[in-house]
């Protein structure tokens, strides 16, 4: 009786909250799909008509679709590899004592709580200026040629400035898995004459499967929604080199006034992300117990 009364207790408390958070996740997502049904432009006020699937058909008809759905995946793949490598190796390097550890651990954080806009600018005009730039300038001062990042590399530099971003968040996972870690096993391995390879094979690297996992989840459901960077940087250009998913659904609703062809690219990006969610689920989600 008393399990009874305090299941209902919590479901009553906990109702309201789930309540609103479907209504938070669910009313958008069927007005998009409304919206995507109508054939509805923002230069034609009042002239809204029911269009079907038209919409879906028109924007998958665009000749960047193809090659946003491209550089949505290359820019997913280029920035998990690099981030989960860097993160991984700057979180075994600091598991080392070293001087000033507290604040070079906070250094590589920081870039984590910069905002997307400031950090693609700083990259841009600091860092990636083929003429007045930090790489420019090393480059030079080496006696070669500084490399226009944006020219005939728009999409690396796009992969570097994102990952910029989410390696700190990376490192943050590791580094915290690690400080709990069993040190007792490292010890019996090294007193067993294994390497510190042969360690980071069979022990580290097979406790670290779960945050790894965690690391690839939660940075594909950002990564795939990447626009800001993409807006200051590049404009998704040279041509489409850089547009991905999500800057060509802006490009439909507010450059071309198109909202139906909008919201329909935006339910498109929805089923795109819910298989790869799905997909890493299966591939990984074993090591979450999920």
């Amino acid at each position: 009786m008393l399990l009874k009364r305090s299941f209902s207790l919590s479901t009553i408390t906990l109702s309201p909250s789930v309540i609103v958070l479907l209504c938070w996740m669910i009313v958008p997502l069927g007005m998009t799909i409304y919206f995507s049904l109508l054939r509805y432009n923002l230069l034609s006020p009042g002239m809204e008509h029911w269009a079907g699937l038209d919409n879906y058909f028109y924007f998958m008809e665009d000749p960047a679709f193809f090659e946003a759905i491209f550089n949505t995946f290359w820019l997913l793949t280029g920035v998990l590899l690099i981030t989960i490598l860097f993160g991984l190796s700057l979180a075994l390097l600091l598991e080392n004592p070293i001087v000033g550890k507290s604040f070079v651990q906070i250094l590589i954080i920081s870039p984590f709580f910069v905002m997307p806009t400031v950090s693609a600018l700083m990259w841009k005009n600091l860092m990636m200026n083929p003429v007045n730039g930090l790489l420019a300038y090393f480059m030079i001062s080496l006696g070669l040629q500084p490399i226009h990042f944006f020219g005939p590399y728009p999409m690396w530099a796009i992969i570097i400035i994102v990952s910029w971003q989410w390696a700190p968040f990376a490192f943050l996972i590791f580094i915290t898995s690690l400080q709990s870690l069993d040190i007792d096993q490292i010890h019996a391995a090294q007193l067993d004459g294994a390497n510190y390879w042969q360690r980071l094979r069979f022990i580290v690297l097979p406790y670290l499967k779960r945050p790894i996992a965690a690391v690839l989840l939660i940075e594909t459901i950002f990564i795939l929604s990447v626009f800001a960077e993409i807006l200051v940087t590049t404009n998704g250009g040279p041509g489409f080199a850089t547009t991905n998913i999500t800057f060509l659904i802006y490009a439909q609703s507010l450059l071309n006034f198109d909202v139906g062809a909008g919201a329909a690219g935006g339910v498109i990006a929805v089923i795109l992300a819910s298989i790869v969610s799905l997909f890493l689920i299966r591939m990984i989600g074993k090591n979450l117990d999920v």
